[in-house]
């Protein structure tokens, strides 16, 4: 059984928005975490706050190459590893499809073989996305999904399925111990203003003074989960000791369509918003809501986290970084780039 204070836990894609508060949550659990991210589509400013911890290391690279040295001189350490690591927003992983496969299929490769290596447990960040446009709902683990594996989202939605098919893989043949989360969407302090996601979308448009640009009529629906409980269901899902080789489903059922968001939104402002409305993009799922049967039977876990105060705590967040940066710019692709040395103790800037 390998428990939480045992060896070096590696957090791919950790600088990211879920990866760093899962960062964030190992460290207080008294993990030692090696963070690996290429800060392609990551915030720095989102690991300020860990730059310090005695047991925090930053580890720049992209999984999609060869791992970096630094990474491959701590695997008879590792004993658990997240592979959080992909642009998880259609605007960002749309921006470099090749890339986007590759991280998912190349990389997960690399981390099960460096899993198999280390005698590591492996969680995979999946996604609800393998599901594509669903035509059951609410979506358990055994639908196999409406996905286009031709369509513009297919980088995406067919990487994490061939992703997926990798760690089951490893994991019949005994060469890894696998745990596989489907995560449905989540929001939170951290996320981009410029992801493309419904949340901080909005929530951007508001602090700009804009109208909230709405895809389609907005009676699509969406399931939201606030990011402190999907972390939770992570490190439970990897922490347990299941038997079953199945993908587990993350996220709130509680499901609203597009249109509620905005009447939550002016619940929270207090007044009516102003809306816009654009053409529905190519492939974009009309309903998604996960049947989280499964992760409450094996994990004993359900989100807690109320939609109003998750929002109120991630629009408390946004209006303190447009405070400090002075402009937050929706659905805008961008990538930082820096000159930053392989392995780093984070500055407080950035």
């Amino acid at each position: 059984m390998i428990t939480e204070h045992d060896g070096l836990t590696l957090v791919a894609g950790g600088a990211g928005f879920i990866g760093s508060h899962l960062c964030r949550t190992l460290l207080d659990a008294g993990e030692r975490v090696l963070c690996l991210d290429n800060l392609q589509t990551a915030r720095r400013r989102n690991l300020d706050a860990l730059a310090d911890h005695p047991n925090f290391t930053f580890v720049r690279g992209d999984i999609s190459q060869p791992l970096p040295t630094a990474v491959m001189r701590e695997a008879r350490s590792i004993r658990r590893i997240y592979n959080l690591a992909c642009a998880a927003s259609p605007v960002l992983y749309q921006a470099d499809p090749e890339h986007t496969l590759l991280t998912n299929v190349v990389g997960t490769d690399r981390l099960l073989r460096l899993a198999e290596q280390a005698g590591a447990r492996f969680l995979l960040a999946s996604t609800s996305e393998v599901y594509g446009d669903p035509d059951v709902h609410p979506q358990t683990e055994a639908y196999r999904g409406n996905v286009s594996c031709t369509g513009p989202r297919a980088c995406y939605d067919e990487g994490k399925r061939a992703a997926e098919t990798l760690a089951f893989d490893f994991a019949r043949s005994g060469r890894a111990e696998v745990r596989v989360a489907r995560i449905f969407n989540t929001y939170g302090p951290h996320m981009r203003a410029d992801d493309g996601r419904v949340v901080s979308n909005f929530i951007a448009q508001v602090l700009a003074e804009q109208p909230l640009t709405i895809y389609g009529d907005g009676t699509q629906t969406r399931s939201f989960c606030y990011v402190a409980d999907t972390v939770e269901a992570l490190v439970r899902l990897m922490r347990s000791e299941m038997d079953e080789l199945v993908p587990v489903n993350i996220g709130n059922p509680a499901e609203l369509t597009i249109a509620e968001l905005v009447e939550t939104l002016g619940t929270i402002l207090g007044h009516n918003i102003e809306v816009t409305h654009r053409d529905l993009p190519t492939d974009d799922p009309r309903r998604r809501r996960p049947d989280i049967a499964q992760a409450r039977a094996l994990l004993g876990w359900e989100p807690t986290t109320d939609l109003l105060s998750g929002l109120r705590r991630t629009y408390a967040w946004f209006a303190a970084e447009h405070r400090r940066a002075g402009e937050l710019r929706p659905m805008l692709p961008a990538t930082e780039t820096g000159t930053e040395p392989e392995v780093a103790r984070l500055s407080a800037t950035g």
